[in-house]
């Protein structure tokens, strides 16, 4: 039946449409999360250690704080391998036939992203008060500033687009909760042998006649007509 939805995507087995796959919402929201934690892993990587003239070292451009470049990197990175990842399972997440894991996919979807959400705001924080306390002594000729500027930047607008992937997964788990076309039990019967049914043995009627016109478990079977001696005792 069309329309007939758990979780957000139809029963398992149908094909999948890259067309419609992209212009989903969330499809979008991953992949613009994707590009954002790039651009904050590059401009630190590329330009967020600088020296000063008089020095062979490099340091972070966030006033000396190797810590902060370190967050910026890391998290760059690893937020770039959780898109990919979601992405995938978004991709799989059709193919699933059971309902509970459908479930535990969505509830795992919307934990993650909010936590992103959260390390993005963290980091937004972190990256903006560093570099706003960097001296002017440190960088006098304000080298990887644009790229500074640009990791803050798009770590603010990390935490709106991770914030969002949240929302719609809360929003797809809804729709899985409250739908009626789908059990909780459900499984794909092509993949669950033993939801196939099975037939009664012998049947239940009891008393229907045998071969002959014989009653089963009838008094009149052994009245004695038949060659069989009733004993007394």
């Amino acid at each position: 039946m069309e329309g007939m939805q758990a979780y957000g995507a139809g029963k398992a087995g149908g094909a999948f449409d890259p067309v419609t796959f992209f212009q989903q919402p969330q499809t979008i929201l991953r992949i613009v999360s994707w590009l954002f934690s790039i651009v904050i892993f590059g401009c630190i990587a590329n330009e967020g250690y600088i020296n000063r003239p008089s020095e062979v070292e490099e340091y972070c451009i966030f006033n000396r704080n190797q810590n902060a470049c370190n967050y910026g990197v890391f998290m760059g990175s690893t937020a770039f391998l959780c898109c990919m990842a979601f992405i995938g399972l978004d991709v799989y997440f059709p193919q699933i036939s059971s309902v509970k894991d459908r479930k535990k996919a969505v509830l795992a979807d919307i934990g993650v992203s909010a936590f992103w959400s959260f390390m993005w705001f963290v980091g937004f924080c972190f990256l903006a008060n560093q570099w706003q306390v960097t001296k002017l002594e440190d960088n006098p000729l304000r080298e990887g500033a644009d790229a500074a500027r640009a990791a803050i930047t798009f770590s603010f607008f990390s935490i709106f687009t991770w914030a969002s992937q949240s929302f719609l997964a809360f929003q797809r788990y809804k729709l899985g909760a409250d739908s009626a076309l789908f059990s909780q039990e459900y499984t794909d019967p092509s993949q669950d042998a033993a939801g196939a049914p099975y037939a009664s043995f012998g049947g239940d009627d009891l008393e229907s006649p045998g071969p002959g016109g014989m009653q089963a478990n009838s008094d009149g079977t052994f009245d004695g007509t038949g060659g069989y001696q009733r004993q007394d005792y």
